[in-house]
């Protein structure tokens, strides 16, 4: 492998020491990739942290909405972007299906709109309502009325949060089939995961071209000017999280000296 002399300042720096060294065998070249992500992530980390500086001071409130496939690496990446921000000015939120799911007859929306942020707040939500766009529809877990109505009302209500100075950011992790099968193996079969498999990621498989349709579908009537899609398409989850990290501080408006 031949290397330039930034791979050599990079690989010589404690970050890339570090790379080196995590495994018995030396691999340069793993090394020196883990090592130039690892830069360019400590990079966006400060930003985000100042950008969370800037939301606090001006009373802002951010929402980030996460959705991709199964295994898509959505709880990882809030989780690494976030990890030098202040946890008291955010909050990140799971609304996971669970097969024993029963509608009671609520406004739909009722349980995200006691969850919204407050001034100076950002929130992340790990899949959001827009499970019941994608997810319940296709595993039967909400009624055609159900998804039809609410379709109807997800436009109507997301102006609604934008009207109320709420920056809506709806983030979606596109990875190809091959790759979904090969991260459901890969959590499937590493003891420290396998935890995390559910009834729905073992039919994923089966039901993609469902999946496909209903995000399809969603992707195309919820696209507004006032809250539109960001779609990610990376197949590797370095490069998913920076990518999202990315259009984050691109988005809000903040102010890099305050």
């Amino acid at each position: 492998m031949e290397l330039s002399k930034e791979d050599l300042k990079i690989l010589n720096s404690k970050i890339g020491l570090k790379h080196l060294l995590s495994r018995k065998k030396i691999d340069l070249k793993r090394a020196l990739l883990a090592a130039k992500y690892e830069i360019v992530l400590r990079e966006i980390q400060a930003e985000l942290v100042k950008m969370q500086l800037w939301i606090i001071a001006n009373d802002k409130k951010v929402m980030v909405l996460f959705h991709g496939g199964d295994p898509s690496e959505k709880s990882g990446i809030i989780r690494k972007i976030l990890s030098h921000n202040n946890p008291r000015h955010y909050r990140v939120e799971v609304n996971l299906p669970h097969l024993s799911q029963k509608t009671n007859g609520e406004w739909y929306f009722k349980k995200f709109v006691e969850k919204l942020p407050q001034e100076g707040e950002m929130v992340f939500w790990d899949r959001s309502w827009y499970n019941r766009a994608i997810i319940e529809p296709v595993h039967g877990l909400c009624t055609q009325k159900e998804y039809e109505l609410f379709m109807e009302q997800v436009n109507a209500f997301e102006k609604m949060l934008t009207d109320s100075r709420i920056t809506l950011i709806k983030f979606y992790f596109n990875i190809s089939r091959k790759e979904q099968a090969r991260r459901l193996e890969e959590v499937k079969s590493d003891p420290l995961t396998k935890w995390k498999m559910t009834p729905f990621d073992e039919t994923s498989k089966e039901l993609w071209a469902d999946y496909k349709d209903y995000k399809e579908k969603a992707m195309i009537q919820t696209n507004t000017k006032y809250a539109p899609w960001i779609e990610i398409n990376k197949e590797k989850r370095e490069e998913e999280m920076i990518e999202a990290a990315r259009q984050l501080l691109q988005i809000v408006p903040y102010q890099s000296e305050l």
